[in-house]
């Protein structure tokens, strides 16, 4: 069992976990939510509690997928994996992920907002109220794209790559949270999501450099492949520092993409984020070729940071 969850990599579990989290209190304090009280009722702690499960499930199975797709980029990468070692055979990773995409996706069905509380009523919701469940289906689908060359394999180009990641665990993982709650079809929604999806457009590359010999070698053309680790750095600095001005951007914005959290708040937030931005962007570029040497750069763990401390003041910012 030890070896299972070694394969999951639990610690990766985290994140996407608080970005569901955080993005269903941003529908509950935003100003659609369809219960005009704001109860906190057991319905909508159940159906947050069961989303976020199943979010945590999707990142498990799909992180298992991604390490058979690349058993020979972690041979030379990430000699210790599970896989690699043979401590577990390919087959029963194929079935653990199967049953993780199953515990993951069907339950979902279920996640829908107010007023549907009862198990009948959460079944027969009108469907556009179940865009949990065809979010969970994307992101599900989106793992063998990254990863598989009969799907495309967007893992092989330097961009696609990002945008694949960018797109399901910072745009799409925000929506989903918010689809526990309200609706998708509010443009504050996609607001929010936006901005974390740009942010790990840029920020996800922190993670290719010191793989570099090995996605090299498997053709796996990654930003500092392509461009060199110096040039590299400097095109991920901006990545750093926009989208989080966005954030006032939007909050002081007129129309339906307006945030209706803590005005002053998500000002505050969007500011800090885009300093702390620029001073991580500046590690970057102050030694680009110690990114291509050290496992884990200072800026591998200010973009992490930042990205959980994002996800966590979204959730303030829709509570005071």
């Amino acid at each position: 069992m030890r070896q299972y969850v070694r394969l999951a990599r639990p610690f990766t579990l985290l994140p996407p976990l608080v970005g569901i989290v955080s993005g269903a209190v941003c529908a509950f304090g935003s100003a659609h939510n369809p219960d005009p009280a704001r109860r906190v009722t057991g319905a909508v702690i159940l159906t947050v509690a069961l989303g976020s499960l199943c979010a945590s499930a999707m990142n498990a199975a799909s992180n298992i997928v991604n390490q058979i797709a690349d058993l020979e980029i972690d041979r030379k990468n990430k000699p210790e994996r599970p896989l690699v070692t043979g401590e577990i055979a390919i087959r029963r990773a194929w079935v653990a992920a199967a049953v993780l995409y199953v515990l993951s996706i069907v339950p979902t069905w279920l996640v829908v907002p107010y007023p549907y509380e009862g198990l009948a009523a959460r079944l027969t919701a009108p469907t556009h109220l179940h865009a949990a469940f065809f979010i969970y289906l994307v992101g599900a689908l989106a793992t063998f794209v990254y990863s598989f060359p009969a799907f495309g394999r967007s893992k092989r180009h330097w961009f696609w790559a990002n945008f694949t990641i960018a797109v399901t665990r910072g745009g799409l993982l925000k929506v989903a949270g918010w689809s526990f709650v309200a609706s998708v079809l509010w443009g504050e929604a996609w607001a929010i999501g936006g901005i974390f999806a740009l942010f790990l457009l840029g920020a996800t590359s922190t993670k290719d450099f010191s793989d570099m010999e090995g996605d090299r070698a498997h053709g796996c053309i990654t930003l500092p492949v392509r461009f060199g680790v110096r040039r590299a750095a400097w095109m991920m600095t901006p990545f750093f520092v926009v989208p989080w001005l966005l954030i006032p951007v939007f909050t002081w914005l007129p129309g339906g993409a307006r945030l209706t959290g803590n005005r002053a708040f998500l000002t505050a937030l969007g500011l800090v984020l885009a300093a702390w931005g620029a001073y991580t962007a500046r590690l970057l570029v102050k030694n680009p070729d110690e990114l291509a040497s050290t496992e884990n750069h200072p800026a591998w763990t200010h973009m992490y940071l930042m990205l959980m401390c994002a996800q966590a003041g979204f959730a303030v910012g829709y509570l005071v």
